[in-house]
């Protein structure tokens, strides 16, 4: 596959590391043959004793020890063959969550949500409280919903449309549902109070409370608090949604849960911790409880995930640089500050560290063909394992009948970059390479990795940069990120018009940025 300047891209699995779902002891009881095809999967359970996979053919397979019905299979028979789950045929995962009893929560990529298994606190959300042998479709108060997020706590259960929108049922003795009681939910209710009018765009779940982070980068949290993992500053329980008000002027983008701490991550890359510290998971260096968001110092480096599992106390972070690491209960250790892995991805962290030995996403593990034609270079046996991911690229490699394809559009950097967000679902970018990665993603039309590149550029902007990366928001009408860069510009106005590339920078971009500093009140003395 040559690519930009005629360079063949080597794309080897040695280069481009995917993900070993064999690190998680469940995954022997699969042949190799098996573990081949595995695109998701989610590994869950007390004992982590239990998993859902799909594969390459859009098939969902369970196996394991089927915990009240959690497998879904009808019974409650376990199983150390995969047995194919028939009821959600023809369905794709786009989400899924689990907990402690376990049960299970499902979202397609078409919005609808499935719940099974156990249900005595009405976690399934179908109005009862038996156990859901076989997955149930969910559609009391979301019929006209979309569900593009999912989040289970011990025995509640919590998901987000594609409005903004949260809903929440199931146990509810700590005020975890949000409704303002202790009553326990059993079908789906919105979440409002103060978030009647709020638009959120990610949620989490502790083991009884909830958090939710709102377009504008607040956090809002509810339920239990008894370790002050809400982190309001105290220790009672809060039965509606409440702003952690000492997060005010930090804009979050991402938050996550362990069994009683919550972590955050702002848009500069920073991470904040509160709550249960018993093991040192807040990664502050003691073991004392926090009520009030505590910075974590992980390095020089930008954050760009967290990682945390509502069924343990284990926290994860990796760096822009690609650095893993972990603290917390780490293998029955109690590690009180950040310490670095050697892994790649923070899932490793939990398949090899955590108690139990569960997953805290679902994991992606990429849709491979293998296409021996399709060859050039230095790739030794001849054997390029492709993703058929991109459309614009399977399109390439169906029309052309030769030994090679040319792509020319853009440099050998990029497609490089491109390939490996192919086999490994993330990328690792400097800010000022990911411009040319959101114009391939533009072009192509990969939204996903779009956001991706917004995400980076978000992550590495400074000073210098600020200007050119603002240019590039406006070139490829990237409208959050452009008034990102443009409030960065802003909040740090007098270095940035103090360098190269504010003086370089296009006359009617200049125009433009003066004209709308001066409107927000930047020239004001």
């Amino acid at each position: 596959l040559y690519c930009g300047l005629g360079q063949p891209v080597q794309a080897t699995l040695s280069s481009l590391k995917m993900l070993d779902v064999g690190k998680w002891p469940i995954f022997s009881l699969c042949s190799e043959e098996e573990l081949q095809l595995i695109r998701q999967a989610c590994v869950f359970g007390s004992a982590g004793n239990e998993v859902l996979y799909t594969t390459v053919n859009d098939e969902i397979f369970v196996l394991g020890t089927n915990c009240c019905g959690c497998l879904g299979l009808g019974d409650v028979q376990s199983t150390i063959e995969p047995r194919r789950l028939d009821s959600l045929n023809g369905k794709k995962i786009a989400c899924l969550s689990y907990g402690s009893g376990p049960h299970i929560v499902l979202a397609t990529t078409e919005g609808e949500v499935f719940t099974w298994g156990h249900n005595a606190y009405s976690q399934l959300g179908n109005g009862t409280t038996n156990h859901g042998l076989v997955p149930c479709h969910i559609s009391t108060n979301l019929s006209n919903k979309q569900v593009i997020e999912v989040a289970c706590g011990s025995y509640h259960s919590l998901v987000l449309t594609s409005d903004g929108e949260v809903f929440a049922w199931g146990y509810n003795n700590s005020g975890q549902v949000g409704s303002g009681s202790t009553v326990n939910q059993p079908i789906p209710r919105r979440v409002t109070g103060c978030l009647q009018n709020k638009v959120v765009v990610t949620i989490a779940c502790g083991q009884m409370c909830c958090m939710a982070v709102v377009d504008t980068g607040e956090v809002y949290v509810w339920g239990y608090n008894g370790n002050g993992q809400l982190g309001l500053g105290n220790s009672g329980n809060q039965p509606t949604p409440c702003r952690v008000a000492a997060l005010q002027g930090i804009r979050v983008q991402r938050v996550a849960c362990g069994y009683a701490h919550t972590l955050v991550l702002t848009d500069e890359g920073q991470v904040y911790a509160w709550g249960a510290n018993s093991y040192g998971q807040l990664g502050t260096g003691n073991k004392s409880n926090q009520s009030y968001p505590t910075p974590v110092t992980v390095e020089k480096d930008r954050i760009i995930e967290i990682a945390a599992c509502h069924s343990t106390h284990t926290s994860a972070a990796k760096t822009q640089g690609g650095h893993v690491y972990m603290w917390g209960q780490c293998r029955g250790q109690s590690v009180i500050l950040p310490h670095l892995t050697h892994f790649s991805c923070t899932d490793d962290v939990f398949a090899c560290f955590a108690t139990p030995a569960v997953t805290w996403r679902l994991l992606s593990v990429g849709k491979l063909v293998t296409r021996p034609s399709v060859l050039a270079g230095k790739l030794g046996p001849d054997i390029l394992l492709f993703s058929f991911r991109c459309e614009h690229f399977r399109s390439s490699l169906e029309d052309n009948e030769d030994d090679i394809v040319e792509m020319s559009e853009f440099s050998y950097p990029v497609y490089r970059a491109f390939l490996e967000y192919l086999y490994t679902d993330s990328i690792s970018l400097s800010p000022e390479e990911a411009v040319g990665l959101l114009d391939l993603a533009t072009f192509y039309r990969e939204n996903r990795l779009k956001k991706l590149c917004q995400q980076t550029i978000k992550q590495g902007i400074c000073e210098e940069n600020a200007i050119a990366l603002l240019s590039a928001a406006v070139k490829y009408d990237a409208q959050d990120l452009e008034e990102f860069c443009f409030r960065f510009c802003i909040n740090h106005l007098t270095v940035v018009t103090q360098t190269s590339g504010f003086a370089e920078m296009d006359h009617d971009l200049l125009k433009n940025f003066i004209s709308k500093a001066s409107r927000v009140g930047a020239f004001k003395n």
